[in-house]
């Protein structure tokens, strides 16, 4: 983040500035997940963060700066995450396709407040910014229907598999941070979690399911 936005920060001190610049954000996503971002005020971030108004605007000069930073991070992460599957799943559909979703749901757990904000937030986003936070979900369905029509092309999904899927899987995992709570309560594991998303999304468009592989 601090690279992505240097023409911003006017801080000079690369350490520090990640770690204040750490601390605001940590803040902001709190405060906004508490109260929404659109009734944050800047002196409400403040005092949740211990930084003064001076020394906010040293990271941003608006709200709307610092909400694009925080989502150009969460584009960024997903990007980052799932463009480099490893080798071993690569030149197998079915084992890429549960990479993708496995892969996804432990980001979103790593970043669940990032990811929370970005849903939950977006409805109230400015144009621009709203652009943004569905570029970051249309890149997630994007990696998934490769996956897809790298499988129906190998014979291995079905070739009718609408491709409206990968727009259907991207809610299923949205539940796991957007709802974390009714899965605590329910004591679903992670593990449990991404296993059964896999297999309903593969029940959907796998050709022989008899001939998947246990680790698939």
């Amino acid at each position: 983040m601090l690279d992505r936005h240097r023409e911003t920060i006017s801080v000079k001190k690369p350490e520090f500035a990640l770690r204040k610049l750490s601390v605001i954000v940590d803040a902001a996503l709190d405060v906004s997940n508490r109260k929404g971002f659109h009734a944050m005020s800047l002196r409400d971030l403040s005092r949740a963060s211990g930084v003064s108004m001076g020394g906010l605007y040293a990271y941003f000069d608006s709200k709307t700066t610092l909400l694009n930073m925080i989502l150009s991070e969460v584009t960024a992460a997903v990007q980052r995450v799932l463009s480099s599957p490893p080798d071993v799943v690569c030149d197998n559909p079915v084992s890429h396709l549960n990479w993708l979703i496995a892969t996804h749901v432990q980001m979103t757990e790593q970043m669940q407040p990032w990811f929370t904000f970005a849903f939950m937030e977006a409805k109230n986003f400015p144009q621009a910014e709203r652009r943004m936070a569905i570029d970051s979900e249309e890149l997630t369905e994007g990696y998934l229907a490769n996956a897809l029509n790298a499988g129906i092309e190998a014979g291995v999904f079905r070739a009718d598999t609408s491709p409206l899927l990968p727009a259907l899987i991207k809610p299923l995992l949205q539940d796991w941070y957007v709802k974390r709570a009714k899965y605590r309560r329910r004591a679903v594991t992670i593990e449990a979690y991404i296993a059964i998303v896999q297999e309903v999304v593969l029940s959907a468009c796998v050709v022989d399911k008899g001939a998947l592989p246990r680790d698939a």
